[in-house]
């Protein structure tokens, strides 16, 4: 049976990528670390995503005007 990637796993995948780049890690260890199941149409889906944090502070209102 052929399996698909899901929206949620091709998601995974890509936050995984974004947080390899920005720490400057291995992604290997992340992708073996995925738990994966297979939805009732056929997709995979990644019960676990990772979870991406930045040091970045939000950015902050601006208030402006127009006449």
């Amino acid at each position: 049976m052929n399996y698909t990637l899901s929206n949620q796993a091709l998601g995974a995948i890509m936050m995984a990528l974004q947080n390899s780049l920005m720490q400057q890690s291995d992604i290997v260890p992340v992708l073996k670390g995925f738990e994966i199941q297979v939805t009732d149409n056929g997709e995979l889906i990644v019960t676990n995503p990772p979870v991406v944090e930045t040091n970045e502070q939000p950015p902050t209102t601006i208030e402006t005007s127009v006449q």
